[in-house]
This record gives structure tokens, C-alpha cells and sequence, in this order.
């Protein structure tokens, strides 16, 4: 920084202000300065520069996701990451797998790097102290896609009941009634809303509830090819599959190719497919805003980081039906 400054003829104060890009630098002096770090080749330490601070901050924010390989997960990345870039903040992403030891681990890895505030798609349910004991110390927290009961914070989910009720009507608008369920694994927030959107759906439409038709815990897409094709040898197979997963609707796919099903057997899966779209027949599904979840998500980060003090939010994102082909088979 001396040598910035001298090169550009400057105080370090002033060199400070520029690179924190405060207003106070008029444009000539900024360009100076600019030119000056290009031409020295200057890179911030920002380890450093956190240990100057009075408040320690570090520019960086911990981000903490079921699977960054999911489609789904990598899209609310995305739009996270996208935020924070508008507020020169960096992202530490990584995956909990549904693992709570494992997620511990993770937040407890951004935690030692100081991050400013955590992002989290929780992995436990019932209770994680870390989460609470960083709440504590005032480091803001946000939930995003589910909900837990034991941290009363701002949470960004979509409306996971009605788009699974809205896919039940939809295949009950085509002649069906013997819809099965396919779902995450019943610990998941989202999953017993999605299981609750499914029964609640039945129930507004005088169709009885039949547990021989309902399916859960899939932890991969080959398991859930195996439940589908389970499903489709019964006595009473469904006419309809409600995959309320993306990687669950992808094992069902595979099993309705296989049994050459495909276009008999009417499929809607909550959570759009990558390429879905180019299958025959396409799939129709319910299909949710994730790059929006991570951006409303860092948004309310950003605010508490402000200083935003109020009561803890609540931001429901809403679905929406995609027709495409599969949903819209008719019952036989």
C-alpha cells in the first residue's frame, strides 16, 4: 500500500478509501490509485485487513447445501453467489450429504474462516447448538428450502404443500385416482410438506388415501428406479406418479423406459429436470425458482449484516405447473 501510494502520489488513507470504494475519493484520485494497484500488480490481504478492523469483518459469507452437484443446489448457489457479488462478497459453498455430523463440520470449517454470516439448507431437523451458539453471537443465520423449529431466523422455502396438491389435481384432471407418491426421506422439511400437500390434495378430491401407493426415503436414483418399478408390478399398479424429488423423478423415468411404460403411466415431479424437457413424452412438473431461493436468501443476509434488527422473516416462493406431455396422460 506504501508504494501505492507514493506511486500515486496519495496518502494510504486514501488508497484504503478506494480499494473499500468509498465515496469520499473524487474520480480523478480513484483513477490514480487504480492505475497505481494495476501497474504494482496490488492484491489486498484480506486476512489482514479483518485483523485491522474494528469489527473483525471478512468479506466472505458460508454457504452450506445438501449437494453442490444437485442441479437444484448449484442453481441456488447461483443466485447467491450472484448477490453477494454485488456487495464484493466472497462465498465458501459445501455440501452436508444429510449428514448432520458432516454439516457440523462444514459450518464449523466457515466459522473457523471467520465468515461474516451463514447460509444454510439444514441438515438436522430437531437441533444443531452450532447454529444456535452462532446466532448468539450475533453472526446472522438464514434458512433456505426448509424450515427447523429450533432457530428463529429468516427463511426463504416455496410453497411446497400447494405445488404438491396442484399436482394431484392436475393428474386427477386426467381420469386418475390411483396416484402414487414418491418422496425424499420423511425427515426432510420439504418432503413431509410435499407428503402433506399429496394427502391433503387426495383428500379435496373424495380420493381415499392408500399407503400401498406411497413410497419414501429414496437417498438415490437408482433406489428410486427400484421403488417405481416395485409400484408398477402390484396387483393394483398406479396410472399416475407423483416424484416429489428431482433426482426421484429421474429413477422413475428410467423405470417407466424400462417397463416401456412411458407412455402409459402419467408423471409429474416436483422440481423441474435438467434436458427434461427433451424426453419423450416431457416431463411436466412443478416446478420451483431455486437461483431465486439463493438470491432472497442472500438478500436477507445482506439486510441483517446492515443492521436490520427487525423480527425474523418468513418468504414464501411460489411454483408453478409446467406442462409438458407426462403429466397429461389419461387414465385408462
Amino acid at each position: 500500500m506504501h508504494e501505492v501510494a507514493a506511486l500515486a502520489g496519495v496518502s494510504i488513507k486514501t488508497v484504503s478509501r478506494v480499494i473499500n470504494r468509498q465515496p469520499t475519493v473524487s474520480p480523478d484520485i480513484a483513477t490514480r490509485v487504480q492505475n497505481a494497484i494495476e501497474l504494482l500488480n496490488y492484491r489486498p490481504n484480506v486476512a489482514a485487513v479483518s485483523l485491522r478492523r474494528a469489527d473483525h469483518k471478512t468479506s466472505t459469507i458460508g454457504l452450506l447445501l445438501e449437494d453442490v452437484a444437485n442441479p437444484f443446489s448449484s442453481a441456488l448457489h447461483r443466485g447467491v453467489e450472484d448477490t453477494a457479488a454485488r456487495y464484493g462478497m466472497l462465498v465458501f459453498a459445501g455440501s452436508s450429504d444429510e449428514d448432520p455430523i458432516r454439516a457440523r463440520h462444514v459450518i464449523e470449517a466457515f466459522v473457523s474462516h471467520r465468515v461474516d454470516g451463514l447460509i444454510v439448507m439444514p441438515a438436522d431437523p430437531d437441533h444443531d447448538e452450532l447454529l444456535v451458539d452462532q446466532q448468539r453471537q450475533g453472526k446472522p443465520v438464514i434458512l433456505v428450502d426448509r424450515k427447523v423449529d429450533f432457530l428463529d431466523t429468516d427463511t426463504v422455502t416455496v410453497d411446497n404443500r400447494v405445488g404438491a396438491l396442484e399436482a394431484v389435481r392436475h393428474l386427477a384432471a386426467h381420469g386418475h385416482r390411483r396416484i402414487a407418491f414418491l418422496g425424499d426421506a420423511r425427515s426432510i422439511w420439504t418432503a413431509q410438506e410435499r407428503h402433506a400437500g399429496y394427502c391433503e390434495g387426495l383428500a379435496a378430491l373424495g380420493i381415499p388415501y392408500d399407503p400401498e401407493l406411497v413410497r419414501q426415503d429414496f437417498p438415490t436414483v437408482e433406489i428410486a428406479e427400484g421403488a417405481t418399478l416395485d409400484l408398477l408390478a402390484s396387483a393394483r399398479p398406479p396410472t399416475a406418479l407423483f416424484t416429489a424429488q428431482n433426482l426421484i423423478t429421474l429413477g422413475a423415468v428410467q423405470a417407466l423406459r424400462q417397463r416401456g411404460l412411458q407412455h402409459r403411466v402419467a408423471l409429474i415431479g416436483f422440481d423441474d429436470v435438467t434436458l427434461g424437457d427433451l424426453l419423450d413424452p416431457a416431463i411436466s412438473a412443478v416446478a420451483q425458482d431455486p437461483r431465486a431461493l439463493g438470491r432472497i436468501g442472500a438478500d436477507l443476509l445482506f439486510a441483517r449484516l446492515a443492521g436490520d434488527r427487525g423480527p425474523s422473516k418468513h418468504v414464501v416462493v411460489p411454483t408453478r405447473m409446467v406442462v409438458r406431455g407426462s403429466g397429461e396422460i389419461a387414465a385408462p
